[in-house]
């Protein structure tokens, strides 16, 4: 049995030897891979250990009869560099967004605090959830062309949406009911 396979099969098997082995064997590939998707060190060495993370959550998903343990690692980690890239141009859109937006005279402050508190509720909903409220709010697009544009099935991205906006609502009143100021509601503020 050659070095590679007999890796892959202890870290299969959950022998957190051959996680740290698998690092130092492999995690400057990651890296590598990371550091030139994103152009950022410091973010490419958090999707390298976000990576070798989800590799260890996800061993037994790992398939020596279809390819070697760093092209599936090196999968992995563009799967992550990818999620990094569209979250960061997520919370880009949304403070763009949020500063973009001018304040009128007649504009109040608890107007701009209800924007302000709408974007970072956003950011507290799960990935899925956001991006598809996002589209559908900020993008303005459709149901069916949210599904095109994620791949999502048609009813996931409506589910996402009603979960979503429901969660924005629950959050929405308990911070209004603490503060006693706001009253009109996620959806207007968006």
């Amino acid at each position: 049995m050659n070095p590679d396979d007999e890796l892959a099969e202890r870290f299969r098997a959950g022998d957190e030897h051959a996680l740290r082995t698998a690092y130092d064997r492999y995690g400057g590939a990651v890296l590598y891979l990371a550091v030139r998707m994103l152009g950022n060190r410091a973010d490419a060495e958090d999707v390298t250990q976000t990576t070798f993370v989800a590799a260890w959550q996800g061993r037994d998903t790992f398939d020596p009869e279809r390819g070697g343990m760093l092209g599936w690692l090196l999968g992995i980690a563009r799967r992550k560099t990818v999620d990094r890239l569209r979250s960061a141009a997520r919370e880009e859109r949304v403070a763009t967004t949020v500063r973009a937006q001018p304040v009128a005279d007649e504009e109040s402050p608890e107007r701009v605090l209800d924007r302000l508190v709408v974007a970072d509720e956003l950011a507290q909903l799960p990935v899925e959830q956001r991006r598809t409220i996002e589209l559908a709010f900020y993008d303005d697009l459709t149901h069916p062309q949210i599904a095109a544009m994620t791949g999502l099935p048609l009813g996931t991205v409506k589910s996402h949406i009603r979960r979503g906006m429901a969660n924005l609502r629950r959050r929405w009143e308990v911070d209004g009911a603490a503060s006693g100021t706001r009253s009109a509601g996620p959806s207007r503020a968006l």
